[in-house]
């Protein structure tokens, strides 16, 4: 079990495991839709990155929605702006998880967390090279 104080982090939890009193079926679907929700609620309220890369996103749905492209094209373009943000996703987990370790300066923390973001820059740049590509047979 899990306890939250005011910022939604976790502050403590129970020390035992129980794989057997795991919920099951539709249950634990909505546990994890739950969980996600917290997730992005708390994403949205405390990364910038975040926030910037979830903006970019409704840019391009907008101007998805208005450019005559195939429906393939149009959902290759969008999964790559969902693959930044789910980068970025992994690179805030990466960050909070290796800051609750410790914030002193470890040489291993600091590269766990530039490797995260190097992910984050290579999922830019891929979504570039899609729009690009996309673009330019379009023209």
């Amino acid at each position: 079990m899990r306890s939250l104080n005011e910022s939604n982090c976790v502050v403590s939890t129970t020390a035992h495991f129980d794989p057997s009193n795991k919920p099951k079926g539709l249950l634990r679907v909505f546990k994890a839709l739950k969980n996600s929700l917290r997730a992005f609620s708390w994403l949205t309220k405390n990364e910038a990155a975040f926030k910037q890369e979830l903006s970019l996103a409704a840019v391009a749905f907008v101007v998805l929605v208005f450019w005559s492209i195939p429906f393939l094209e149009r959902a290759i373009l969008m999964s790559s702006i969902f693959f930044i943000l789910f980068a970025e996703i992994i690179n805030t987990a990466i960050e909070v998880t290796v800051d609750r370790i410790g914030t002193e300066f470890h040489a291993l923390s600091g590269l766990a967390k530039d490797l995260a973001s190097a992910g984050v820059f290579l999922s830019i740049v891929i979504a570039c090279v899609l729009w690009a590509g996309v673009f330019y047979s379009h023209i």
